[in-house]
């Protein structure tokens, strides 16, 4: 079977309602919590994906058992301390930086050395970023040529708390070191500029002892020692990042109208929408309600005549960082100069996201002027692509892939688009949905 795909025309109007995949982020989260919970806790609407199979595999060799019924995943917790593995064990990240980070906070105290591996993209991503501060805690960390994968960690029974600065944005790098604090005698302090909260709201719902004090740009977080997880059962909410790429291609088609159904809002994930608002883009949040700390709602959508370019502030980065692939398609065909700066973390992702970004504008026609934080983008409200575009050898950046996908669909031509199994990595009903609005037109 062919692992590309080919998409010679747009897709026309439609009217119609859909649902996307579970949060990855929280999915991911749920089965690392839940490891450490003391008895079964129950997910529906898990995603499944290679990522969170990854990290389901990865609490499996630190010998928690996880069974699946119909409509279910359990895990079956063994307490806080309650990890057993042999010696020389290896765990595979495969492509989640998310479970990367996040497991080598969970293994400070580990009593054997652990081998922390990951696949050729997640290999090339900077691990010493969380290596550093894990260290403080009194782990050995070691990686390849001190910042890549494969890891070696052995942890230490003697940890001291830390006080650490986060000032990057990364929630990965911020959850990884709640978790080690967790496993601290005394108190860690952390300032971390504004990322995703998940990990947060859950420490709250599960009333462990953490606080939290909310600045303008930054939050203060203390957690201490953690004795016990109560077990944590979860319907877990769709994902606004799945989401987007169907509200970008909604918002490019003509005469089109989209319901998504359950999507988490949570503030801290919705620099996407902020963004498409100010662009022009009409998106309203429609039956919200607040489960276990997190906001959901159903995003009503619709088609935009008139977009309009965007100077947009840093301060919606860390909320839009997964999004920004398809934002750039939006302000393509918006009246105007379009200014994105600060993307410095973009280029820390699966593949280098900004420079690829740029390629695919470029592709169509598009003007840009790009260096290494920052893209400018010269809207063609009136642009239509007649010719031939191939998307290859970005590796296997699942986001690439959707994003030259709703590019095909909303401005024509004949694209090839290559490595169509990346999907599986976070939504592999991606194409399954595209076909279904396309049966909706």
């Amino acid at each position: 079977m062919s692992d590309k795909i080919i998409i010679k025309k747009k897709i026309e109007k439609f009217n119609t309602v859909i649902t996307v995949s579970g949060d990855k982020s929280i999915s991911i989260r749920w089965v690392l919590f839940s490891s450490l919970a003391n008895g079964i806790s129950k997910a529906k609407n898990l995603l499944i994906s290679e990522d969170v199979a990854a990290a389901i595999n990865a609490i499996k060799k630190l010998g928690i058992k996880v069974k699946k019924t119909k409509n279910e995943f359990w895990i079956y917790g063994k307490g806080i301390n309650g990890y057993k593995y042999k010696k020389n064990i290896v765990i595979d990240a495969k492509n989640s930086g998310t479970l990367g980070r996040l497991i080598l906070g969970l293994l400070v105290n580990s009593t054997e050395k652990i081998k922390l591996i990951g696949d050729q993209s997640l290999s090339k991503r900077d691990f010493k970023r969380i290596s550093d501060p894990l260290k403080k805690f009194g782990a050995s960390i070691k990686l390849k040529n001190g910042k890549n994968l494969p890891a070696i960690i052995n942890g230490s029974y003697n940890l001291e708390p830390i006080k650490y600065i986060e000032n990057r944005g990364s929630a990965q790098c911020k959850t990884s070191v709640i978790f080690a604090g967790m496993r601290t005698l005394g108190k860690t302090t952390i300032k971390a500029k504004k990322s995703r909260n998940h990990t947060e709201l859950l420490c709250k719902h599960l009333k462990l002892p953490i606080k939290i004090k909310n600045k303008i740009s930054y939050d203060e977080i203390t957690i201490n020692k953690v004795k016990s997880i109560k077990n944590l059962n979860y319907n877990i909410p769709s994902d606004i990042s799945s989401a987007a790429f169907f509200i970008v291609l909604t918002a490019l088609s003509e005469k089109s109208r989209l319901i998504i159904k359950k999507v988490n809002i949570n503030s801290s994930r919705i620099g996407v929408i902020s963004i498409l608002r100010k662009m022009g883009v009409k998106i309203i949040f429609r039956n919200i309600k607040v489960y276990k700390g997190e906001r959901i709602a159903d995003i009503f959508v619709e088609s935009s005549n008139s977009l309009k370019a965007i100077n947009c502030h840093p301060s919606l980065n860390s909320g839009a960082i997964d999004e920004f692939l398809v934002i750039f398609l939006v302000a393509a065909k918006a009246k105007g100069i379009s200014y994105f700066k600060n993307l410095e973390e973009l280029n820390q992702k699966e593949s280098p996201r900004l420079n690829w970004g740029n390629k695919i504008l470029k592709s169509m026609g598009i003007k840009t002027v790009v260096n290494k934080n920052s893209i400018k983008i010269f809207g063609n409200p009136g642009l239509k692509v007649n010719k031939k575009i191939i998307i290859k050898n970005y590796l296997k950046d699942h986001r690439v892939f959707m994003s030259s996908v709703i590019a095909a669909l909303s401005f024509g031509g004949n694209w090839i688009i290559h490595d169509k199994n990346s999907i599986k990595t976070s939504f592999p009903k991606f194409l399954k949905i595209i076909n279904q609005i396309k049966n909706n037109d």
